[in-house]
């Protein structure tokens, strides 16, 4: 029986990478934090990003938003995350408050837009650079790849043409996509052949149990040398395991992900005392050993298999 190509890619790049084991891309260290290398980009991120939709909720005060960026960046975060949905707006319009007086050269700033034609991506691209206050937008996703007909409609509508010009017009630098409700959509993504830079996806304790992002979209992504983003690292709660589970700790479970052969994990933290928490551990981290990997698989195992702490999987999506 012949092997499939898809089927060929991820065998060779599970062998490749030491996938099966959790194995760690090489990291360098600037004053306590680690960096790793964002794919084919070449650039040099920062172990956490800091994830932006939080940060622009109303139960959080601006003052209180742009100290948390100001100080993740004092702390050695050079990455933050957005989406021109986020918050009406309001997540953008914030982060480009907390990147003024200098703070914007120190960062590679990534937004997100749901442009599945020419006109929409143009739309939101000029929405997010009048938003964040800034003439070039280092990395600009596909957002939300959630539904089976959205990779031939972003192909087939104009919106990758429209990321191809205003890369030449130097208003983003680096294209990615995002999904996080069926491994198959982004898949196709990368199958029908784009060259894309980045991918952001769930990659998480819970996720290796139940439609598993890890096991079926990241082997293509590092055979493709794509910076991998991982985000719900948590299952999508701020600090927090979501619907209670005692499977895993929080820092169990950044740990998991950030020992992925991964470039970043990017975390939502709406206060200081969970930026601090995750900077603690980024800051002293140190890769699952094969043990630890094992039992902590198994320990989640239960909680996981239903999809019940992955509801971004299980809820219907619209395009």
């Amino acid at each position: 029986m012949k092997m499939r190509r898809r089927e060929f890619l991820k065998a060779s790049a599970v062998a490749a990478t030491g996938l099966t084991l959790g194995a760690a891309p090489a990291t360098e260290s600037r004053d306590g934090m680690p960096y790793r290398t964002l794919g084919k980009t070449g650039e040099k991120v920062s172990l956490l990003c800091v994830g932006g939709f939080h940060l622009g909720q109303e139960s959080v005060s601006e003052e209180e938003a742009i100290h948390i960026m100001r100080t993740a960046v004092d702390e050695g975060v050079n990455f933050f995350d957005n989406a021109w949905e986020y918050n009406q707006g309001r997540s953008e319009i914030r982060m480009g408050k907390a990147l003024k007086d200098g703070y914007r050269d120190r960062v590679l700033l990534m937004t997100k837009h749901k442009g599945r034609d020419r006109a929409t991506a143009q739309q939101q691209l000029e929405e997010s650079l009048r938003r964040l206050e800034v003439d070039v937008i280092d990395l600009w996703q596909f957002h939300e790849i959630v539904h089976p007909d959205l990779p031939a409609r972003i192909y087939g509508e104009g919106a990758i043409e429209y990321a191809l010009e205003a890369r030449e017009q130097g208003k983003i630098r680096y294209i990615g996509f995002t999904g996080h409700h069926m491994p198959a959509y982004l898949m196709e993504m990368i199958d029908r052949g784009f060259d894309w830079q980045t991918i952001q996806m769930p990659l998480n304790v819970f996720d290796h149990h139940f439609r598993s992002f890890e096991k079926e979209v990241l082997p293509a992504a590092v055979s493709k040398n794509l910076g991998v983003i991982a985000m719900k690292t948590l299952g999508g709660s701020p600090g927090n395991i979501p619907g209670g589970s005692k499977a895993a700790t929080v820092e169990e479970c950044l740990r998991y992900a950030m020992s992925l052969p991964v470039s970043t994990v990017c975390s939502g933290m709406d206060s200081m005392p969970k930026l601090r928490q995750n900077l603690g551990v980024a800051k002293s981290f140190q890769p699952l050993e094969d043990q630890e990997r094992t039992a902590l698989l198994a320990r989640t195992r239960p909680d996981a298999l239903e999809g019940e702490f992955e509801p971004y999987k299980t809820r219907w999506h619209r395009g």
